[in-house]
């Protein structure tokens, strides 16, 4: 629980800052939003708008600001891709006319955390919402970052948004919110198997297939390196040595203090 704490306060520790946002053109009708929090989706149709994912509270103005600059409509839905604060810190702000969706572990982990903002809908395995004339899906196909992680995907523009399942260069597992780092790289396969060729990563600059491609394999050996270094006994101050040098985790980042310990012992197993 203390890690979880620590996660709210960092999110909401970033509330007193100002938002810091560009809008980014990916089609005529999908835009996204980057900078402070995840990536948001902004996608168009002539009925509303559905978002992926709304950063920190603080950002929700900017949010709006920008969806009003390419659109008209409303935004009639938000997806979110995991329950972390910077993904869904915008909540809580939406009015009532606007739908909340995520994966049911995602809502239990927000209830678990007197986050603000739970969806009142939620799924398992899959979640279409289609709005004028344009189709969204959300599939979960299994723990990684959170153990409530879902893919979005745009079918008629080839693109996936992947939440964290996909952010920076190296994973960060989050343990007290269900993460695996056992199970991800088969959650990053079922994804690869999808007909896409433009991701939008959970933060990060657009990328393509071969990307997550590369992000998945850096999962898989850092699993296996890690699991190889345990079985030889090494001890635990030098699997943090290659932790912070191989992989880019910060000493008192996140990655380490969310992950380091909770990776030890699931690989122990």
């Amino acid at each position: 629980m203390l890690l979880a704490g620590s996660w709210l306060a960092y999110t909401q520790n970033r509330g007193a800052q100002q938002a810091s946002n560009k809008l980014n053109k990916i089609s005529d009708d999908l835009y996204e939003i980057e900078g402070d929090g995840g990536n948001v989706a902004v996608y168009i149709t002539e009925e509303g708008v559905i978002l992926v994912d709304d950063k920190f509270e603080y950002d929700y103005n900017d949010i709006v600001d920008k969806v009003k600059s390419v659109t008209g409509q409303p935004i009639r839905y938000v997806l979110n891709t995991h329950h972390h604060g910077d993904h869904t810190g915008g909540n809580a702000k939406f009015p009532a006319t606007t739908e909340i969706i995520a994966h049911v572990n995602a809502r239990k982990n927000m209830i678990d955390g007197k986050q603000p903002g739970p969806p009142r809908l939620t799924f398992t395995q899959e979640e279409d919402v289609f709005l004028g004339g344009k189709e969204v899906r959300a599939r979960y196909f299994g723990r990684g970052h959170t153990n409530g992680d879902v893919l979005i995907y745009f079918p008629a523009l080839k693109v996936l948004h992947t939440g964290d399942l996909m952010a920076g260069s190296s994973p960060l597992i989050d343990y007290a919110g269900g993460g695996s780092l056992v199970e991800w790289t088969a959650t990053l396969d079922a994804a690869l198997s999808m007909d896409f060729d433009t991701v939008i990563p959970g933060h990060g600059p657009i990328a393509k297939k071969a990307d997550l491609k590369k992000y998945r394999d850096n999962v898989e050996k850092l699993r296996t390196e890690v699991t190889g270094l345990i079985r030889r006994g090494t001890a635990k101050e030098e699997i943090a040595k290659v932790m912070t040098g191989e992989y880019g985790w910060q000493p008192g980042g996140l990655q380490m203090t969310r992950g380091f310990e909770g990776m030890l012992a699931e690989l122990k197993r």
